[in-house]
């Protein structure tokens, strides 16, 4: 095929252009990129190669090299990897595919300073990109496993590029750069020089599992002694040594959190680092991290979750979702197990006996991590909880071994104090003499909550009150039944008995005078309302408001009936109780008018006010907001 020439795409030419304009202080992470590329490109002919006998790729001498020609003022960086097809170049390279982009560039523009634009160019997966920032012309030369024919790619990143076939390109994929000038001022270093480049590869690179090697320098007297030795042995830049494998005290922060940015492509180093050495009848080593802060995709369908597996130090898969619940699918890391065939696949996985083991394991070191934090850093583990509890939270539903212990690592928003949240055991602290439930009630948000009605009796009382705001909430509250021996209960459902044991002897006879005076009220409202509610009767949790409305203990609350039916399940619809507050004026008079006139036509339009107010009260919605409106309309008139 003949030479192609190509646009970039809109996106990408922004993206090139603010590469070339030097948007990132730290130039050198551009070599950090291209070796991470060229390390997975051979993890990736790894696996094939082991999978497929017939791809007929060179797996004997796997390598990274790094050439550079200072006369020249190039700096090459190969691989002898999966490599790239034609279309794959076109695809991966030539345009920026990945819908984060757009996001990309928007918070490019609004990150504060350098350190924060430094930030995103890992997170949304555009290392190649970062060649501009040091190069005025790139090069790709490459040749995809098993294949005849390679591909070579050119641009300047000024809008365009080319697109040719080759027919002797080496297997894997070779870039070449075209370096731009020296330039101290805007740290743009010398990338031909040798101790710059074994300082970049030291510091960010030296656990690659792959030998990074250099070519040998010639001598500064060669040419002169006329000498034709050939050139040297290469050097090998970096260790290969896992860091999994190494003891602790042989390894800094430095080396984990760079270790954790190559996996995660994350730029911030990594709240918290986890290691585990299994020994005994199946050993493994694992090394995980929990990030600082949460990727942008973490609630997205398509999200990337599990760890990198590999087997006696051999890369299997990066991805390996059955090691790591779905529910601490942030964590990032590397799970080496000595007993696993090289030739596993994600559906054995699934049902290994001893990746199970491991499954529960790692799941359990993590919540004793996170429990920790808790105890111990309460700084780092507030960060961890704003970044990760709505996700920690969904464990309660699919993991009843761990409940109890997720459930005492988790914090809640509570009336008890506006800023910080407060843990259970906490909350059990602070019940009062003869509090058997821990109450909460869920919203939206926490000022709809502590604005709603079924707040008033709670609030009146001193009686802390969790306020639950996340989707999941409304779903674990049923599934989770205790903790600590006490009943979760919903302050939004079922009758509310608070008080001392007298004060309830007087509420109850209180109560019985006004269920006379009233039954006659709440028999007739219970018939008019009868479409929309299974009851109506006096409140004893309203102070303030005239009604509200409530649910059966076991009913389905609203708010999941609309969370089922968004993921498709039809479930009937419930009716719910509306409760009257025996000693508000509007429910006086009501109760009044409907002794002395029953057959006031007003009545029942009143009624079905009183019921609208007490939806709008909590924040629900109204079937027939049009007659409302109407209703309310002439109720206004008539008071001009």
């Amino acid at each position: 095929m003949p030479t192609e020439t190509f646009e970039f795409q809109v996106e990408a030419r922004q993206l090139l252009q603010m590469m070339i304009h030097s948007i990132y202080s730290n130039k050198d992470v551009f070599l950090r990129e291209l070796v991470s590329n060229a390390s997975d490109a051979l993890d990736k002919l790894r696996l094939e190669a082991l999978r497929d006998d017939s791809l007929g790729a060179d797996v004997s001498d796997l390598h990274i090299a790094l050439d550079a020609d200072p006369k020249a003022r190039t700096l090459t960086v190969r691989d002898n990897g999966v490599g790239m097809s034609r279309d794959e170049v076109v695809e991966l390279i030539g345009t920026i595919a990945n819908s984060g982009t757009a996001k990309f560039l928007r918070e490019l523009k609004e990150a504060d300073g350098a350190s924060d634009a430094e930030g995103l160019i890992g997170q949304f997966g555009v290392g190649f990109y970062s060649s501009f920032m040091v190069a005025d012309e790139v090069t790709l030369l490459t040749r995809r496993a098993g294949e005849s024919q390679g591909t070579r790619w050119t641009s300047t990143g000024a809008g365009t590029y080319t697109v040719e076939t080759v027919e002797d390109a080496p297997q894997g994929t070779t870039i070449l750069l075209h370096l731009k000038p020296e330039d101290s001022e805007d740290q743009l270093h010398d990338y031909t020089s040798p101790w710059k480049l074994r300082e970049i590869v030291k510091r960010y690179s030296d656990f690659i599992t792959w030998p990074i090697r250099m070519a040998a320098q010639p001598a500064p007297d060669a040419d002169a002694e006329g000498a034709d030795a050939g050139p040297g042995e290469p050097e090998t830049l970096n260790s290969m040594k896992a860091l999994w494998a190494r003891s602790r005290d042989e390894v800094t922060d430095d080396e984990y959190h760079e270790l954790y940015k190559h996996i995660s492509h994350d730029w911030t180093d990594p709240l918290e680092t986890i290691r585990l050495q299994a020994e005994g009848t199946f050993e493994y080593q694992a090394l995980l991290f929990i990030p600082a802060r949460a990727p942008q995709d973490l609630f997205l369908q398509g999200y990337k979750r599990g760890v990198q597996l590999y087997v006696k130090r051999v890369f299997i898969m990066d991805d390996c979702e059955a090691l790591m619940p779905p529910y601490l699918r942030f964590v990032k890391g590397v799970v080496d197990a000595q007993d696993l065939s090289l030739n596993v696949s994600r559906e054995i996985l699934q049902q290994d006996r001893q990746i199970q083991l491991m499954h529960r394991r790692l799941a359990k070191k993590v919540l004793s991590t996170v429990k920790d934090l808790m105890t111990a850093h309460p700084e780092k583990y507030a960060t961890f909880w704003g970044e990760f509890g709505r996700v920690l939270k969904e464990g309660l539903l699919s993991d009843r071994e761990n409940r109890d212990t997720i459930l005492a690592v988790s914090s809640f928003a509570t009336t008890h104090d506006k800023d910080q949240p407060t843990a259970l055991a906490q909350y059990v602290e602070r019940m009062k003499d003869g509090q058997e439930h821990i109450y909460y009630l869920t919203g939206e948000s926490r000022q709809a909550i502590e604005n709603s009605p079924h707040m008033e009796a709670f609030q009146a009382r001193g009686i802390e009150v969790l306020l639950l705001t996340d989707p999941v909430d409304e779903v674990w509250v049923d599934t989770a039944p205790e903790f600590d021996g006490k009943q979760f209960r919903s302050v939004a459902k079922g009758e509310i008995d608070l008080g001392t044991a007298q004060e309830k002897q007087d509420a109850d006879t209180e109560r019985g005078k006004q269920q006379e005076e009233y039954a006659g009220l709440l028999a007739w409202m219970t018939d008019r309302l009868s479409d929309d509610v299974k009851e109506v009767r006096l409140s004893s949790r309203l102070t303030v408001s005239p009604a509200c409305v409530v649910s059966d203990t076991h009913d389905v609350t609203p708010a999941l009936e609309n969370i089922y039916r968004a993921m498709g399940q039809e479930i009937p619809h419930s009716k719910r109780i509306l409760e009257l507050n025996p000693k508000h004026p509007l429910v006086v008079g009501l109760n009044r008018t409907h002794t002395e006139r029953p057959d006031d036509a007003g009545l029942g339009e009143t009624a079905e006010l009183v019921h609208s107010l007490a939806l709008l009260a909590e924040g629900g919605e109204l079937a027939d907001p049009a007659r409302f409106v109407k209703l309310m309309a002439d109720r206004l008139e008539r008071t001009l």
